[in-house]
């Protein structure tokens, strides 16, 4: 291994290059991501270095001491297997080792090396794709079932009902998080409301750049009260979209693979979703849609 080997945070100036590695391994990242999560934990976007030239990058975000997140774990293919991959995994969970709780997404055929390092399998994270929304199928039901809400874009409802909401179903309290990722300017933000002004569901829709260099559109996050209002959401976003449209979604919701395979949406991938540590107790009924992979 070379001697010149370091690890430091990342700059601004090589977000653009660590998301087109992204895209190159298929993780179809959306605009604006990566300086999403530079901006949610300051201290955890690393690059590993030769000679002060990026080849690797590893996201590792602590949320609270309760909780944190490992992805965007890649090393250039012309550097693998000289140890640089290592350096900068040991590098994140030294960064996180009073933290109680380290979630992550695992490639399946990467399960038994961090299991290695004493993380443990938890549930699958199936990734969906729709071609367009053409491929919606037509249905009459929105009159009778929905008198009670209605679907607002983003800017019309309070940040502390969407927080409020989002808490309750997420393993760990993400306010910073949550307010860059829902008032970026790329995508939409669309939530459901009753009567009385009460959040009963929310997600964004944003564009990504596919493993083709096509764009795309991804859906997260995506909660809901039920799947009829899920479905609500959905097309509300989708809108006329003529693109590829991408959702990643846990199995520990047992309404979500018939409502998306019902919509017309493919199973594509999987990944595992792993954790070290406490692992969280949070239902996941009403989560239709992960915002990344990369953060949890």
């Amino acid at each position: 291994m070379r001697e010149n080997f370091s690890i430091r945070l990342i700059s601004i100036n090589e977000i653009p290059e660590v998301t087109n590695w992204a895209r190159l391994e298929g993780f179809s990242p959306g605009m604006d991501d990566l300086s999403i999560y530079r901006n949610t934990d300051k201290q955890g976007v690393w690059v590993a270095c030769l000679d002060n030239n990026p080849i690797g990058s590893i996201a590792c975000i602590k949320y609270n001491s309760s909780y944190g997140f490992i992805g965007l774990f890649i090393v250039k293919k012309e550097f693998r297997n000289n140890g640089y991959g290592v350096r900068l995994w040991k590098h994140a969970l030294e960064y996180l080792k009073n933290v109680d709780c380290i979630g992550l997404e695992a490639a399946p055929d990467r399960l038994n090396d961090y299991a290695k390092w004493g993380f443990r399998k938890s549930s699958i994270t199936n990734r969906w794709k729709l071609n367009g929304s053409q491929n919606l199928p037509l249905r009459n039901f929105y009159k009778d079932q929905f008198h009670s809400f209605k679907v607002v874009p983003g800017n019309k409802i309070s940040s502390e009902a969407v927080l409020i909401y989002d808490d309750q179903r997420e393993p760990s309290p993400r306010p910073h998080f949550l307010n860059d990722w829902l008032k970026n300017s790329h995508g939409n933000v669309s939530a459901i409301v009753d009567n009385n002004g009460m959040c009963h569901g929310f997600g964004r829709i944003r564009p990504c750049v596919l493993e083709d260099n096509e764009q795309g559109w991804r859906i997260g996050p995506l909660l809901a009260d039920t799947p009829p209002l899920a479905e609500l959401l959905i097309r509300e976003l989708v809108g006329e979209l003529d693109a590829q449209i991408l959702l990643d979604c846990s199995n520990l919701n047992p309404y979500a693979n018939y409502l998306l395979s019902s919509l017309g949406f493919e199973e594509i991938s999987k990944t595992y979703r792993m954790y070290k540590g406490i692992q969280p107790s949070c239902p996941m009924n009403q989560v239709y849609g992960l915002a990344c992979l990369e953060l949890g």
